[in-house]
This record gives C-alpha cells, structure tokens and sequence, in this order.
C-alpha cells in the first residue's frame, strides 16, 4: 500500500471513493458535515431514513451533488462515548474492506479525524495504514489462476487532514504501513501449505529478507546443531524427511554510545524467538484427522519473527533485535521420538516425551539455551504452543506469561496501543510439580490441569539467565470457518513494543 496525505477540503477530493464517519445519534464528523453541506443535505437525509451508524456499519453513496469524489462511505462510528481503541480499530477495517470492494486502485479517508479517548493523532493514523493494509491483503499464491484483478488491486490511500496536522500524520502513516507489511509476510508466511513453506523455505525467506535490508542472517544445519547439542530441537526434527534449520537473523539498529558497562547494557539486543513447526502431525502421539490441515499454521510463531523483523528493518528502528528459530516437521516415522524417550537439551536438563505432540516446546527449550549468548536485554518466544490457552482465552486474547512484572507491562501497554489484545495468565512456582518424571529432570507434558500454564513453567526452566516472557498465540495466530487464514499477530504487538523501547 502506498499512503498519502492532502490538505484539500473534504467535498472537493477527487477519488473513487472517500470514507467518512458518522455517530449513531446522527452527530456528523467534520468531513461528514463538509460533505453534508457542499451535498445540500444528503447525508443527513440517509441519516434520517435508514442508516443508524452502529460501529463498524457502511453504507456507500453515488454521485452526490457539488462532491468531487465519485463515492462516499459512511462509516458508522457508533456511540460517542462508546468509541474506544478497540472499537475504532473494528471500524477502520470496515471502511478500508468497503473501499477495497469497489475495484479502484485508489481511494481516501477523513477517518484520523474522529478523535477517540486514550489515543493520539498518529497512534490514529498507525491504525488507519494498518487496517487499510490488512484489507488489501489477498492471497493466491497457490491459485492456478488468481481471480482478482492485481493490475486494478487497492493500492492507494490518501488521508485527509490539515497542514498543522500532517506530519503526525505521516508519521503514523509511515509506521501503521511497516506494521502491516510485516504483519502480511507473516499472514503469507502461516497461509503457505506445508509442501511449499517448509523449513527451507522459511529459512530462505529470511536470507531474501536480510539481503534486502542488511542485517546478518545465519542458517545453522544438522551438523551444526548436533555440534551445538540441540538434541531436544533434532529429536523433533528426526522423524521427518525434511531437513532442520536454525535461522539466526541479528538486526543491529542500535549504537552504543560510549564505553563500559552501562553502553554495553544499552546495546544489548531483544531477542525474539519463534516456534517453527512448518507442518505438526503430532508424531507418534498423532493427532485427529480433522482439521490437521490446520497445523501448518504451527510455525506462526516464527512467522511473527520475521514480520516483525521486516517492520523493525523498513523502520530503521534504532534498537538491536535478533530473531531465533527452530524450524522442522513433527512427523511419524521410524526415526520420530515414541512416548516414554528421554531426550537431553542443549542445557543438559533431560525430558522425558510423555506426548509427542507437546513438541513445540522441545524446539524452543534449545533456542531459549542459545539466545543466552547474545546477553539480552529480554527475551521473548512466540508459539502456537497449547490447545488449552484456546480453551482458556478463545480466539481474542494472545496468553502472556512472565514472572517479570515490568516486561508483563511492557508488553500489556504495547498490546493496548498496538489494539493487538494479550491477557497475563499466572506463571507460578507451584505449578512447577505436575512436571516431575521420574525417568528425567523434567516432563514434557503436566497433565490436564492448567496445560497453558505448565507449558510455561517448562519453558521457564531454560529462561534463568535473562527477563523472558512467553506469548501463547494458539487462539490467535489463524482463524478458521469461512474466513480461514493466518491473521499475522503478535506482528503489532511485538513491532509496538519495539517502538516503545
């Protein structure tokens, strides 16, 4: 998407198609009221006679008198006091997938006008970009013959606001574009079936990726992981024909200013870390045949990574960041670890498979070890980790889990103003036991009871080092029914967070 701003009056914007919001009890926004006026009363006719404006709701008028754009598109804002972040986010998607409907390459908004409590100008004009770059998200890349017209795709936006006002504008503009082109690789990334986005492919997409913005990308093979004693991750990874790979991407924006220990801190690196299962079977403990198709969208976790890199990279953000990831199959085979096999991490703690389809965590113990080396400043593992973090927050909320409360912040905020919704689950010690094996140092499953939150606590085993924070995004990575597809989160959250520091 390619984004502007003019300073034209509302009425006199020459496009295919301008959106325009409305309040349910009729209260016109400026843009609206300027339309209303040039239009001689047209807006405030429909108002009256069928169009009630509840949030989210759209209603396209033709050809009105004396306005130069060839469509308007009410967008209904709902009640005033009633319009909160969340609320807004849902009605700047209706407005960009109504402008998008149409056909036109181009179309513009007057919708970072309509102020909302808690936000600011270009936290506004972020969520308009990212919401009109989500809408023009289409997928075909494994159609024989894609059935929308690329040469007419949506492809401009221009936003409406004053001089005095453009550059928050632009600003946001600039930032909300990053976040949703980072956000569509990984939704691309997560649609992709398992045949094409293999652990190579993901790989090879963050060389590509590395090469176009230059920052180091490293694929570590087999042989080096055995050298490295990842026999956690490779006892995954044995049961498939499909070759491992460890993407190692080092982003160095930030510089450290001065000498010594306090320099040394401020450059140290967050690290990001994401579950790379690009097809889960479940392996010998196999999962039910119905929607397994599903679980191609197992390696979100590390399409979130590099998303999320691709934002911070086209921002230039002024940060380190590495991105590491576990990337292989979970496959039945000869060679696939059976129930009951005591594996050893890079840690040296050994595991005893209970259940080989809890193998996400068996990925992410090693790359937690390695992230130790790069001295973090934090750590963060995004995974499709456990079906019970579905049953516990459905498909709203991302599961956090930390025992740092200022990282559990952190990222809160981030996910608040990102409107990219996350909810803190507990992390405590005493959970600790139902991880007990009496055959190895520790369990890969608890049981039944809090399967989130022992999955967790597994991982915090390998997290003593460094702050660390885990997010569960099983419920939140893909949708399924009639709008099936990845939906590219925690990108928002995790680039906000980004941002903030």
């Amino acid at each position: 998407m390619e984004f502007s701003t003019q300073y034209v009056a509302p009425e006199k914007i020459k496009t295919a198609a301008l959106a325009v919001g409305v309040f349910a009890d009729a209260t016109l926004t400026p843009a609206a009221q300027a339309i209303d006026q040039a239009s001689k009363g047209s807006l405030k006719a429909v108002l009256a006679a069928e169009f009630k404006a509840a949030a989210g709701a759209t209603l396209t008028l033709r050809d009105l008198p004396g306005v130069a754009a060839q469509r308007v598109v009410l967008v209904g804002l709902g009640k005033a006091d009633e319009l909160t972040a969340r609320r807004y986010a849902t009605v700047l998607s209706s407005a960009a997938s109504a402008l998008a409907a149409f056909g036109n390459k181009e179309a513009a908004s007057a919708l970072v006008e309509v102020e909302v409590a808690g936000t600011s100008l270009r936290q506004r004009a972020r969520q308009l970009a990212l919401a009109t770059t989500g809408a023009a998200y289409r997928y075909d890349a494994t159609f024989g013959k894609p059935d929308a017209d690329t040469a007419n795709a949506f492809a401009k936006l221009s936003v409406a606001t004053t001089r005095a006002d453009s550059r928050e504008v632009q600003a946001g503009l600039r930032e909300g574009s990053a976040i949703g082109n980072g956000t569509n690789l990984a939704r691309n990334l997560g649609n992709l079936p398992a045949n094409i986005c293999t652990p190579t492919y993901l790989a090879e997409t963050a060389r590509k990726l590395g090469a176009q913005h230059k920052f180091k990308v490293e694929i570590l093979e087999r042989k080096q992981l055995e050298a490295l004693k990842m026999d956690s991750f490779l006892s995954v990874a044995k049961g498939s024909d499909e070759p491992p790979r460890f993407i190692i991407m080092q982003y160095q924006g930030g510089k450290p200013a001065g000498r010594g220990a306090k320099a040394a801190a401020a450059a140290a690196p967050i690290v990001l870390v994401g579950k790379g299962v690009t097809f889960d079977s479940g392996g010998i403990s196999i999962k039910p045949a119905a929607t397994m198709d599903e679980m191609k969208y197992d390696m979100c976790g590390a399409a979130s990574v590099i998303g999320t890199l691709q934002a911070v990279a086209e921002l230039q953000l002024p940060i380190n960041v590495v991105g590491l990831i576990p990337a292989c199959e979970n496959m039945p085979s000869g060679r696939a670890n059976k129930p009951g096999d005591v594996v050893t991490s890079m840690s040296g703690q050994t595991i005893e498979v209970l259940n080989t389809d809890a193998e996400g965590r068996l990925l992410l113990c090693d790359a937690l070890t390695y992230a130790e080396r790069f001295k973090p400043a934090a750590v963060i593992d995004i995974a499709t980790l456990t079906g019970a973090c579905v049953v516990a927050l459905g498909h709203v909320n991302t599961g956090l889990f930390t025992q740092d409360d200022e990282l559990a912040g952190k990222l809160l905020d981030a996910s608040k103003q990102a409107v990219d919704p996350t909810w803190r689950m507990p992390l405590e010690d005493e959970y600790q036991p139902q991880l007990k094996s009496n055959f190895a140092d520790i369990a890969n499953i608890g049981g039944p009871p809090a399967g989130s939150v022992t999955a967790a606590c597994f991982l915090a085993r390998f997290t003593k080092q460094y702050r660390w924070a885990h997010l569960d995004i099983a419920g939140t990575a893909w949708k399924n029914g009639k709008d099936k597809g990845a939906t590219g989160r925690p990108v928002p959250l995790l680039v906000q967070y980004l941002i903030d520091q």
